[in-house]
């Protein structure tokens, strides 16, 4: 099958359909956004949700489900008066509150903790806190939103005193938060990136019409591909706000490069088309003559570069799919949305950008006509001044680079050698993703009057779980034994469990007394009955173990504080491997046959060696991939890998400088633990785009000319393309880290900056030096084992090949 052909009729097709291309893919955004659910309404920003079913953690929370709680959420609810304790209206209204929750169908049951003790924060009774306990949310994804928003809609149906404060606290609110916070965010980084990259299009064609026209397919693709991997995530896909924000920019970013490699395919064809040996027409020359050329110039671009960015498409899409191998469910995940999204921009660049061409040249033509029927011959306006097309600056460093291969080859190895020497400082850090509610939000007020009044009810304790032959209460001495090798742990600050529910201390004894007299504490019911032998106090506080003991009485857990810190921090993570071991001990104090544990920590930990071991998994696999495909495109076995030594060059140079910037400059604490993972495989899929440009067409012109010249005339006449679409790239990321400072996105930051940086110094160095340095020290043995053929030249040898001076696609 003649791959030209293919292309030729791609492009023919487009150019003319070229009305009903455009609305074609008009009604397919318009569609897509009435029809399929938005991307933002679907995101998960809690990263233990990604574990395996196999992780330690999640065969811990089987132990747990005897507890009843794994279809139960506990939503925090806060009530405060802004000054002065909670009045008796105060409590009434909140009385009312209770009752007006219960009718959500969401809400299980609501239990009220009580009332604030006397603290700094204020006098006693000045708060009071309620947990609303709910079902589990469905497998639709926005039924967390739902929840919240039933929620917060009963809490403001319902009247209350002036001066009183009622807010939703806790991970489901801070989520359903961040949520819609990341929805704005999203539009931010979209409209911000579009922005910058029109004003980079602006610079580069100084033309204002040419630079929408290159960048409108990249802006119809995130619109088509944004619903598509929602309606995806509707049947079981989970999307990170990280997927997102970086689908986003890599849509945006890819697609204007796509653009590029073909606009400037474009330009040089029509400069080869009308070259003469002399200077070139006059702008409104050329505009004069009959639209069919510059249509098929169009034609015979798509034809020379469709096989380029095909294959750069199938790079990025390769390298993302190879990510469903990862065991990590957050790897496996991105995958699909960022395949989705590639093939979507690929089918625009492919078919729309050529059809708008086409367009643009049509209106360029009736516009100019008109203005010269009312106006006589005119003037360049200022948003239709062409470029000059001069690459003098990339034919001056191509000349350089083919006389001195070596020397440009060992400063850039150097450079970049030095450069990766940074890799010995980065630490990985921020596992637990943003747990901060956004400013401003409803939740972020809940958390703030949560951890005033209520700090206790801020911690957040790790469970651990321990499963027994009998029940406690025919034993329970061994309630004592594990209560009190626990407490004597270093490792735990802090130890609540059956025998210590809310803080009163029960003997064994006085445990299994209790069981004897009222039986099962999960099945008693929250007001004592009347008569009974058992006081009040001591009935609410055995009804208390019921949250600790199972109603079989076989498993117990206990909730301990870690002396490490914070579960969400580093330190506790790392402390996991130690807290595990102790459980383990303690189980056989206990002689319990099973134990586990659970909580923020341990789930973060395993995200930690999941995605390592992913890591040294998929990276071979990935490698491979991408190296079958260019083996394909440039018909050479060698080529594939010093291009891909290439890229793990500039990415070990990129990670080494984000650590010595953020960490040892910065004073971070670490980088994002999966900042390795994606910029190896976004630099990989990435790089590759260029690196198909520049070889593509070096081999192309190989046919004609002597291989020196044939680097020189390709990296003359890609210089320009590759540096542009790198600008583009890494301003997309630039885009992302800066609009993601200012919501607690450090990993989105770090990511963005990480990103940009790598793609700066591909495109600049390895790119545009290296690899052409590398080709012609290679000589013949760059297309090993295919024979390159020569064809007769277009240009008889030695005479100059001069460039354009303007035309009317740019």
């Amino acid at each position: 099958m003649n791959v030209d052909a293919i292309f030729s009729t791609l492009g023919r097709i487009s150019v003319r359909f070229r009305w009903s291309m455009l609305l074609v893919w008009i009604i397919g955004a318009v569609a897509a956004s009435a029809l399929l659910p938005s991307l933002s309404s679907v995101t998960q920003s809690d990263n233990t949700k990604f574990l395996p079913a196999n992780a330690p953690v999640e065969k811990a929370t089987q132990l747990a489900k005897p507890f009843g709680t794994s279809n139960l959420l506990p939503v925090p609810l806060v009530a405060a008066r802004t000054s002065g304790p909670l009045t008796a209206a105060d409590s009434a209204a909140l009385a009312a509150l209770q009752s007006k929750l219960k009718t959500e169908p969401s809400v299980a049951r609501i239990i009220d903790l009580g009332q604030s003790q006397a603290a700094t924060a204020g006098p006693k009774g000045q708060a009071d806190e309620f947990v609303v306990l709910v079902h589990q949310p469905g497998g639709d994804p926005n039924a967390g939103t739902k929840l919240i928003d039933g929620l917060r809609g009963k809490i403001h149906q319902t009247p209350r005193p002036a001066g009183l404060q009622v807010h939703l606290a806790g991970s489901i609110a801070v989520q359903v938060d961040q949520q819609k916070a990341n929805g704005n965010q999203g539009g931010q980084i979209e409209r911000y990136s579009a922005l910058l990259i029109v004003v980079i299009l602006v610079l580069i064609f100084r033309s204002m019409t040419l630079a929408l026209v290159t960048l409108a397919p990249a802006l119809l693709s995130v619109i088509i591909s944004g619903p598509l991997v929602a309606a995806a995530a509707q049947h079981g896909l989970k999307v990170s706000p990280i997927a997102q924000f970086l689908m986003i920019v890599l849509v945006l970013g890819a697609g204007t490069d796509y653009g590029l490699f073909l606009v400037f395919r474009v330009r040089e064809q029509l400069g080869i088309a009308r070259h003469d040996g002399g200077p070139g027409p006059s702008v409104w020359a050329d505009l004069r003559r009959p639209r069919e050329p510059a249509r098929q110039a169009i034609i015979t671009s798509i034809t020379k570069v469709g096989e380029s960015i095909t294959f750069s498409a199938a790079t990025v899409i390769a390298a993302m799919l190879t990510l469903l191998l990862a065991s990590f469910p957050f790897y496996a995940d991105l995958g699909v949305p960022f395949a989705i999204a590639i093939g979507v921009t690929l089918l625009a660049a492919l078919t729309l950008l050529p059809a708008l061409l086409s367009i643009r040249l049509s209106l360029l033509g009736v516009k100019r006509t008109l203005f010269q029927r009312m106006f006589g011959r005119p003037k360049l306006l200022p948003w239709d001044i062409q470029g000059s097309g001069k690459t003098g600056i990339w034919g001056t460093i191509a000349g350089r680079i083919v006389k001195h291969p070596v020397p440009t080859l060992l400063s850039g190895l150097v450079f970049f050698g030095a450069l990766s020497v940074g890799v010995t400082a980065y630490r990985a850090a921020g596992f637990g993703g943003s747990t901060a509610a956004p400013s401003g939000s409803d939740s972020a007020a809940g958390q703030a009057l949560l951890t005033r009044y209520f700090p206790q009810a801020s911690a957040n304790p790790t469970s651990l779980i321990f499963r027994l032959d009998t029940p406690v209460w025919d034993h329970p001495a061994v309630l004592g034994t594990g209560t009190a090798a626990l407490k004597a742990s270093p490792l735990f600050n802090q130890v609540t469990g059956p025998l210590n529910p809310v803080g009163f201390m029960l003997t064994p004894d006085q445990y299994a007394g209790l069981h004897a007299a009222l039986g099962p504490a999960k099945s008693l019911s929250p007001v004592p009955p009347k008569g009974g032998r058992i006081p009040p106090a001591a009935y609410q506080l055995y009804r208390a173990t019921g949250n600790y003991v199972s109603p079989d009485g076989k498993t117990v857990q206990f909730l301990v504080g870690l002396a490490a810190g914070d579960p969400g921090q580093t330190s506790a993570m790392k402390a996991v491997p130690s807290v595990r071991a102790e459980t383990t001990r303690v189980a056989a104090v206990m002689r319990a046959t099973a134990s586990g544990v659970a909580g923020q920590a341990p789930a973060l930990y395993d995200i930690s060696a999941v995605s390592n071991n992913d890591l040294k998994r998929i990276i071979p696999v990935a490698i491979l991939v991408i190296g079958l495909l260019l083996a394909m495109v440039l018909r050479s076995l060698i080529a594939p890998l010093y291009l891909i030594l290439s890229v793990g060059v500039s990415y070990l140079a990129a990670l080494g400088l984000a650590a010595l910037l953020f960490i040892k400059l910065g004073g971070s604490g670490g980088l994002v633990f999966f900042l390795p993972f994606l910029m190896f495989i976004f630099l990989l899929a990435l790089g590759e785009d260029y690196n198909i440009l520049v070889m593509t067409r070096i081999r192309e012109e190989a046919h004609k000319l002597p291989l020196r010249e044939a680097v020189s005339r390709a990296l003359t006449v890609t210089g320009t393309t590759v540096t542009s679409a790198g600008l583009v790239l890494a301003g997309s990321f630039l885009v992302l880290a800066v609009v993601s400072r200012g919501s607690g996105g450090t990993q989105i930051r770090d990511i963005g900056l990480a990103l940009a940086l790598g793609i700066l110094m591909d495109t600049f160095l390895v790119r545009t030096l290296l690899v052409p340095s590398t080709v012609v020290l290679l000589g013949r043995w760059n297309w090993w084992p295919s024979k390159l053929t020569t064809d007769e030249p277009d240009i008889p040898a030695g005479e100059p090949q001069a460039l354009p001076q303007a035309d009317p696609i740019g």
